[in-house]
């Protein structure tokens, strides 16, 4: 049985969250602070996270950039009550996998877990690579020679889908759904934000690689002659 952490404050919503969940088949934990849910993550290797931004000692946001940056990847659900795109934006290039609006219904997020726990097991093959890129999928690194760049997780997905099609071109449908699963919260803008940000940290490394845009049909990983 699949184990997740559900991180939310608000009592009788926590209540009805996990009694979904369970219902579902899914075992869940349930912390109501940033500091607990880090010291439940310690102990126990979650599927998957369901995280309120709205927490008592801060934004969830703070907990997701910590586990991030301790190379962390456990796929994560964030909830909020804000629904401004910059809010989805912030949320994603802070390495939720997905974005859930309050209120919501719950068979809605149940769904929404379920494709996170799905997805996962597609990403962990062994470090895929191309030219003079390498990606480690565990460690969300990103190298070029004797460079490397942290990876976001929607950003390490894109990458492992492009590096196990070099020069093929993938479809944008594919690329969203390698990313960010069946979600329908992810604003249209998303991908670009994410391919934006890859196509930066591929320059950053130095690598010869780019991701290129061929118009109406999808983007392909291809090497740039030019790059010095």
């Amino acid at each position: 049985m699949s184990r997740i952490l559900l991180i939310e404050d608000h009592d009788r919503l926590a209540r009805l969250m996990r009694q979904g969940l369970v219902a579902a088949g899914i075992a869940v934990d349930v912390a109501d602070r940033i500091d607990a849910a880090w010291a439940a993550i310690q102990q126990m290797p979650y599927q998957a996270l369901v995280l309120d931004r709205g927490l008592p000692d801060g934004d969830g946001l703070i907990l997701l950039h910590k586990l991030r940056s301790a190379g962390l990847g456990v796929p994560c659900l964030v909830l909020t009550a804000r629904d401004a795109l910059h809010d989805r934006v912030e949320g994603l290039e802070a390495g939720a996998d997905d974005y859930l609006p309050k209120p919501f219904a719950m068979d809605e997020m149940v769904a929404r877990v379920r494709a996170l726990l799905r997805r996962p097991v597609a990403f962990h093959s062994q470090d895929p690579s191309h030219g003079d890129l390498t990606l480690r999928p565990e460690a969300g690194c990103l190298y070029s020679g004797d460079e490397s760049v942290t990876l976001a997780p929607a950003e390490r997905h894109i990458m492992q889908l492009l590096l196990q099609k070099p020069g093929e071109v993938v479809r944008r449908s594919a690329l969203e759904a390698a990313a960010w699963g069946l979600s329908e919260a992810v604003t249209p803008n998303a991908l670009d934000v994410a391919l934006h940000r890859l196509r930066r940290k591929l320059l950053a490394i130095g690598s010869r690689q780019r991701i290129v845009n061929v118009r109406g049909m999808g983007y392909a990983l291809r090497e740039d002659d030019a790059a010095e």
